[in-house]
């Protein structure tokens, strides 16, 4: 029995040395190239000048410090952003979906170890007494505890690549969830400046109706006494009238706002309720920075290269397949067909051998795999570079918008002073009866217009600096990223 098992040895040892020498004398041939981050145009400045009165940012405090919507000094804004992460529906799945890639991470990164598993069993027979012996020997039962392990050996580097593309996935997903809480924080800041700017416009038209309904009595009153016509009335009513429904349109708007950021903070909208205030700040200031520090700061950014440098460990898996697999089988146990020499050293049973596949022809799959995963670092890389173009417009387009918001306020502060000051000329006029109502009329539209304007250009104001936070990620940065090792845990 020795030399059977001396020759056993012998011959796995040989057979370990032949697969070990075929290893070594094939490593140098998977050439897989380093992942480098994809290559975008940074500009050294942006194009746009900020609005007036704020201060050219310096490197050191181009950055947004804490929780971001502080900035705006609003209480009841505060209160409300910090609801987003805790209430909202879709903040909360995203982040299910970001533990979900991380346990991916953990199933890939499994296969780097053996495989073991036990099928312990008890089965009965019995043999046909047709059989040619002439006769049964009765049942007989079987007991059996086998326990196998497998091991792939990770030779090529594919289980590896196949696990850092799963951190990369689980990266890709934390930035995702990272962008859409930002998203949604915006989004409801800009949503509260709309409601409020909304609320503005109902203060102006609800004073603008007293006026109107003033003018109707004084109206009236002239028609009785004969100096002013009845289309002098019809017109007053027609304008008062207007008013009201215009005063009715801003309700039903600010409604559809305020059942909007009641769902953004994950509350039923009949329970939710924002008092009515203007606005009446100004937009801050705020820090832009330099255009190089943008790719750091933006999520979605992050998001994009994690998913090119997942999209390139894939070439190196699909690569990997040209090259044969080393698996090794073992397998051990005790087996009686009696209960009470189950366990027992003579019962015992054992197999072992490693095994090397290599597939020989399969029509151009592998390399049509190659090229496919090539075409996938290719987009995810444009993707990419899209990204940050992307993030540079945005940028633009809201240092742009603050700008010429600016000056647009300022002229239209001008433009309802001098419609101020010709509706109380017109007025007078024709209370005096040198003017007629359509002119007073006229000169009233016409500052409505204005103030109206004024309104909602100061909304829009507000929510461009909303905007202009989110194009520069928020106060996020690429070191609040979980590495690859937080994702394994």
């Amino acid at each position: 029995m020795r030399p059977q098992v001396t020759t056993a040895r012998f011959a796995a040892a040989a057979l370990a040395a032949l697969l070990a020498a075929l290893v070594l004398l094939s490593t140098g041939c998977l050439k897989v190239p380093a992942y480098q981050r994809p290559t975008a145009s940074v500009p050294q400045g942006y194009k746009e000048e900020p609005p007036p009165g704020w201060k050219e940012a310096q490197p050191n405090d181009g950055v947004i410090r804490g929780k971001w919507w502080e900035i705006f000094g609003e209480s009841a804004l505060n209160e409300l952003e910090e609801q987003v992460s805790v209430s909202n529906q879709n903040v909360l799945q995203l982040e299910a979906q970001f533990r979900e890639a991380k346990a991916a991470v953990r199933v890939a990164r499994a296969a780097l170890f053996p495989l073991v598993t036990g099928s312990p069993s008890v089965t009965g027979s019995q043999s046909s007494s047709r059989l040619s012996s002439g006769f049964s020997s009765g049942p007989v039962g079987t007991y059996s505890i086998p326990v196998s392990a497998s091991y792939t050996a990770d030779v090529w580097g594919s289980i590896h690549r196949g696990v850092a593309a799963s951190a990369n996935t689980a990266q890709a997903t934390a930035a995702q969830l990272e962008n859409a809480r930002l998203l949604y924080q915006t989004e409801l800041a800009q949503d509260y400046f709309q409601l409020h700017g909304l609320d503005g416009d109902a203060a102006l038209l609800q004073q603008t109706a007293q006026s109107y309904q003033e003018y109707l009595v004084l109206t009236r009153n002239r028609f009785a006494g004969g100096v002013a016509s009845d289309s002098d009335v019809s017109q007053a009513e027609t304008q008062l009238y207007t008013t009201q429904a215009q005063l009715t349109d801003v309700g039903v708007q600010r409604s559809q706002l305020e059942h909007a950021i009641a769902i953004l903070i994950g509350k039923p909208p009949a329970g939710f309720s924002i008092p009515p205030e203007p606005i009446k700040v100004p937009p801050p200031q705020i820090p832009v920075g330099l255009p190089s520090t943008l790719l750091e700061r933006r999520p979605d950014i992050a998001e994009a290269e994690r998913q090119a440098a997942g999209a390139n460990q894939q070439i190196g898996i699909a690569r990997a397949a040209f090259y044969p697999a080393l698996t090794f089988a073992a397998s051990a146990g005790v087996q009686s067909t009696s209960f009470i020499n189950w366990i027992t050293w003579p019962s015992r049973f054992w197999t072992i051998g490693p095994q090397l596949a290599q597939i020989l022809f399969d029509a151009g799959k592998r390399t049509a795999q190659v090229a496919q995963a090539q075409a996938g670092y290719d987009a995810t890389a444009a993707a990419y570079r899209q990204t940050v173009l992307t993030a540079f417009q945005q940028v633009e387009d809201n240092l742009a918008a603050l700008r010429v918001l600016a000056n647009e306020s300022a002229i239209l502060d001008q433009a309802v002073k001098s419609a101020e000051r010709s509706v109380a000329v017109s007025t007078a006029q024709y209370k005096a009866g040198t003017a007629s109502y359509l002119q007073v009329i006229t000169v009233q539209t016409i500052a409505l217009q204005d103030e109206r304007s004024a309104v909602d250009v100061q909304t829009r104001r507000m929510t461009a600096s909303v905007l202009l936070i989110e194009a520069l990620g928020g106060g996020w940065d690429a070191s609040k990223l979980p590495t690859p090792q937080d994702v394994t845990q």
